[in-house]
């Protein structure tokens, strides 16, 4: 071969090499998107800033019971405190739940926690709900 083409060949390597090295390394290094791991909090943030409600039993749409525990977990301890002592925490849980049939429990707990999440969140004038967690539940 050409002594002319072999160091083009070898130059052209070497671009695409260094190339892909700074693409490399500019996406390891971005501050500015967060991933969703960054967002997420650790356990010990969400204990310190969460709740237990108390058991509850009612009735669903379709006549059955259940019996029924959450964690609600706030972003931070003042909305948890306010939270904690509203009385009507347990009238939101209540209404939702009884919107509810004992097939929603077996397949779409997720979306009955989120819809209790957004309920909340409307109660709050500051602070917000983060996340709802069912702990326990029996359906009768």
């Amino acid at each position: 071969m050409n002594k002319k083409v072999i160091n083009i060949m070898l130059t052209l390597l070497i671009i695409i090499t260094l190339a892909g090295i700074v693409t490399l390394v500019l996406i390891m290094n971005n501050k500015d998107e967060k991933t969703h791991a960054d967002d997420e909090k650790n356990v010990e943030e969400m204990i310190e800033t969460s709740f237990e409600t108390e058991e509850m039993t009612t009735d669903l749409k379709d006549g059955n019971f259940i019996r029924i525990q959450f964690q609600i977990v706030t972003d931070n301890k003042e909305t948890m405190k306010k939270l904690k002592k509203d009385f009507r925490l347990k009238n939101v849980m209540i209404k939702e739940l009884s919107k509810k049939e004992s097939s929603d429990f077996r397949a779409g707990l997720g979306e009955m926690e989120s819809a209790i999440k957004e309920e909340l969140n409307q109660l709050l004038d500051t602070g917000m709900v983060t996340d709802v967690y069912t702990t326990s539940k029996i359906l009768q």
